[in-house]
């Protein structure tokens, strides 16, 4: 688990390595909108993204001078994690399944991960962890 304090809207890049595998979680805020990324580790220290997923856009979160945490979870078995902003759970990517789920349902599956449409977001998603 790897956890930041941060404040939507302050540039902040969240990375969290799986435990048992090449993958990386990892959130950021540009400043305008906050994403989670599914990363492959390769040799060489390289790194592709696999996925990206939408959080937030800033100037929608309404209570962005208030201190948050941004948390990376990971299962058991190194191939899934969860973006936790303040204990409430935002996406799950799946390395196994190749897929990413978030709230937004937003944007559409793209790099390595394509398929014709994103999976709805469940909350039966964190029975995985």
């Amino acid at each position: 688990m790897t956890e930041e304090a941060f404040l939507p809207g302050d540039e902040t890049w969240v990375g969290s390595d799986s435990p048992a595998s090449a993958f990386s979680a990892v959130f950021e805020d540009d400043g305008e909108t906050g994403y989670f990324y599914a990363v492959e580790r390769r040799a060489g220290g390289e790194l592709e993204i696999l996925d990206a997923v939408h959080i937030y856009n800033v100037r929608n979160v309404v209570d962005r001078e208030v201190p948050s945490v941004a948390r990376v979870i990971w299962s058991a078995d190194g191939l899934k994690a969860a973006l936790l902003i303040n204990d409430y759970a935002h996406a799950v990517l799946d390395f196994a399944a190749r897929r990413g789920y978030c709230r937004t349902n937003f944007p559409p599956p793209g790099g390595a991960w394509r398929a014709d449409a994103r999976v709805p977001w469940s909350d039966a998603l964190l029975e995985l962890f």
